[in-house]
This record gives C-alpha cells, sequence and structure tokens, in this order.
C-alpha cells in the first residue's frame, strides 16, 4: 500500500500501436505517439551513420529522439522515438514495434518509448509519481516482474499499479460485468484478421500511398515504407470506412458514391465500394480471395473466424451461468471500434447467430475518441478513485 505525498499518478498505455500517456482524473491523454521504434544498427550503416551524427545532434534534441544508451548495444544500434522522429527519413532505418501479439519483445525499446513520454512529452520525474500501466490479459508474470523491475529501479517510481485492459474498459464504458471486445489494429492475439485489413488498405492502394514516400531515395528501408504507409491506412480505416449493414455484396455496391481522402502531400484520391468491402473481411473474412494482390492469403483465410463468431466462443468458454448477462454487456472499444456502424453490424450479426434466449446488447461510447482511447481513459478514473489508493504497491512490498 503506498502511503506518500498525493500526487497526480501517471497513467500509460503502452499498445501495439500507440502510446498513450497522461495524468489520473483528466479526460484524455496529454502524449499519443507512435509505440514503433526507429533503429538504426551503426554497425551495418557504417560510414553512413558516422556522417549522420553532427547533423543530427540538434536534431535529436529538437524531435524528441532518444538514442539508446545501454552499455550493452550502445556501440550497435540508435533507436529514435516519437512521431517527429520517425517521420524524418534516415538512411538505413528500420522501423519496429517492441510488441507483438500484445507481449513485449524488445525491453530496449520499450524502456526507450517510456523515457521518451516522461521526459520529453510529459515533462516529469517519474520519481514524483505513482504510475498505472494498463497490459494485457495475457500478460505473463515473466513480463510482469520485468516492468516492475524497471519501474522501481530504473525509474524509481514510489508506486505502481499493473491494471490489465479490460479490467479499465469498465470505468470508461460501462458499469455492469461484461465481455470486453478489445480491437486495437495490431491486437493480433486476440483478433488475427485485423492486421489483415490494414495490409488490405495497404494493398489496395499502394499505388496512391507510395506517392507519400520518399521512394527515391537509397538506402531506404523496406520497414518505414511500410510503416509510412500504415499510418495512412489507419486514419483511412477509421475516417473513410464504413461497415456495411448487411454481407458485401459487389452489384449492391458497384454505384456507391465515391468519398475524397487527402493524402498528407495534398493530393486527393478517391475511394469507392473498396470502403465498404475491406471492412467486412472483419465479418467475412473469406472476402480476402478477392481481393487483387493478396493472393497468398487465400490459404489462410477461411481458417480465420470472424468477429461475431470469435465473441461467441469467448461467452460460451464462460460459466453457464454467466453467458446470458455477458451476451447482454459486450464492450466494444479501440482504435479499429471507431469504425462507422461497426457497432451496429455486430449487433445484428450476434443476434442471428447467438441462442434465442440471449439478449444481445453491444456497449460502445458515442464518441469515436473516446472509444479509441477508452483503455486510457479507464485508469486514469480508475487511478484518481479516492478507494483506488490502497491498491497501490511499493517497492519494499
Amino acid at each position: 500500500m503506498y502511503g506518500g505525498d498525493e500526487v497526480s499518478a501517471i497513467v500509460v498505455d503502452l499498445g501495439s500501436h500507440t502510446c498513450k500517456a497522461g495524468y489520473a482524473g483528466e479526460d484524455a491523454p496529454k502524449a499519443v505517439f507512435p509505440s514503433f521504434v526507429g533503429v538504426i544498427d551503426q554497425l551495418e550503416a557504417g560510414d553512413a551513420v558516422k556522417s549522420e551524427r553532427e547533423s543530427e545532434s540538434v536534431l535529436d534534441s529538437k524531435n524528441g529522439v532518444r538514442p539508446f544508451d545501454s552499455d550493452k548495444t550502445k556501440a550497435k544500434r540508435k533507436l529514435y522515438v516519437g512521431s517527429q522522429a520517425l517521420g524524418y527519413r534516415r538512411d538505413h532505418m528500420e522501423v519496429l514495434s517492441p510488441i507483438k501479439d500484445g507481449v513485449v519483445v524488445d525491453w530496449d525499446m520499450v524502456d526507450n518509448v517510456w523515457e521518451h513520454a516522461f521526459r520529453e512529452r510529459l515533462l516529469i520525474d517519474p520519481k514524483e509519481h505513482p504510475m498505472l500501466l494498463a497490459e494485457p490479459s495475457s500478460n505473463t508474470p515473466q513480463q510482469r516482474e520485468r516492468t516492475a523491475e524497471l519501474m522501481f529501479e530504473k525509474y524509481k517510481v514510489p508506486a505502481l499499479f499493473l491494471a490489465k485492459n479490460a479490467v479499465c474498459f469498465y470505468p470508461s464504458l460501462a458499469h455492469t460485468p461484461a465481455l470486453s471486445s478489445y480491437y486495437s489494429i495490431s491486437f493480433s492475439h486476440q483478433c488475427n484478421n485485423l492486421w489483415l485489413t490494414i495490409l488490405l488498405f495497404i494493398a489496395r492502394f499502394s499505388h496512391l500511398l507510395l506517392l507519400t514516400v520518399d521512394l527515391d531515395f537509397p538506402n531506404t528501408t523496406e520497414s518505414y515504407r511500410l510503416y509510412s504507409q500504415r499510418v495512412i491506412a489507419s486514419d483511412i480505416k477509421e475516417s473513410v470506412c464504413r461497415a456495411p449493414d448487411t454481407p458485401y455484396d459487389e452489384s449492391a455496391y458497384a454505384n456507391i458514391p465515391m468519398t475524397p481522402y487527402e493524402l498528407p502531400d495534398g493530393q486527393t484520391i478517391e475511394i469507392g465500394a473498396d470502403r465498404f468491402k475491406i471492412p467486412d473481411i472483419l465479418f467475412n473474412p473469406s472476402i480476402v480471395q478477392t481481393i487483387p494482390g493478396m493472393e497468398s492469403f487465400a490459404d489462410t483465410a477461411p481458417s480465420i473466424r470472424g468477429l461475431p463468431q470469435m465473441v461467441i466462443e469467448s461467452i460460451n468458454k464462460c460459466d453457464v451461468d454467466i453467458r446470458r448477462e455477458l451476451f447482454s454487456s459486450i464492450l466494444l472499444a479501440g482504435g479499429t471500434a471507431s469504425m462507422q456502424q461497426l457497432k451496429e453490424r455486430l449487433e445484428k450479426d450476434l443476434l442471428e447467430e447467438s441462442p434465442q434466449a440471449a439478449r444481445v446488447k453491444v456497449l460502445a461510447s458515442g464518441n469515436a475518441t473516446e472509444r479509441r482511447f477508452s483503455v486510457w481513459i479507464g485508469g486514469s478514473i480508475l487511478a484518481s478513485l479516492g478507494s483506488f489508493q490502497q491498491m497501490w504497491f511499493s517497492k519494499a512490498e
């Protein structure tokens, strides 16, 4: 139990796509930036990297760049964190995620992401603030131990609490027991076809999206190109796309009006039936076989379950006495939940496929921003409650 001074706790939600950080009790995170990290292997880059060092010394401090300072790998690679740092193209720079399937695979990168959030974005000293960190439900004891070790040993936080993502939904979305359908852009361990949906956007509009990336420069890595395309595809998904009311039918959408979308370089593309077809993959993954350029997924698509099937399977794995209540309390949150009509389509399909006795109700915030930041907002509410203060644990504990 933490009994220190009453200072604002810091809430951090490190997702596979973005990192959200801010003060407990506030309505939205103060810092939202990519959880991807730019990596330059200095042994491979050789002279190209050495020639950049002087010219980047001033740029690094302004753009939120956090060079990796571990003794073990200091001579091997340099890390770049933050939107500005990743937006600046560098020779031989790979753009990688420290998280795979919701599990941390590179703690050095995570350390730099946290350092950027605390020092560069929030401008705080972690020693002065209790820390609430959101974690996936599948997190292992070893992962939790490593998190606590970094927080207490390196950052010297006075108190810590690790909150499950699903638990954080409840304060922000509902006050009843519920099944959390948390779908963020790359939580493939919960919804395998979400990544597939984003890749389809990139494949479908690649001839247009590639215009926004510096393809003519030598030494531009494929991961940097993919990251730049992914940022645009994600925005298209959330701002233009709409889940169709019924299973996608090519003939029904043949004459659908085009919707304009402005690319970062000022060019405008027109998106027609694709803004309905691609989202329907969440409900009918077999559609992938009809998309040009995605033939490589034809073998795996039939084995991928749709979103309604995954929800029903999850409920059926719970105790029979609470299944009816779970069907009426399904929470929808995350970046993909911002897609138009996703809530309505999911509820409709569940009504058709669930037992007749079930009363299906899908709950979601009416505000797209709240859906996107539901985990962080829930953590913010949780950490600010008076009754929660006895839940903190200190280094001694």
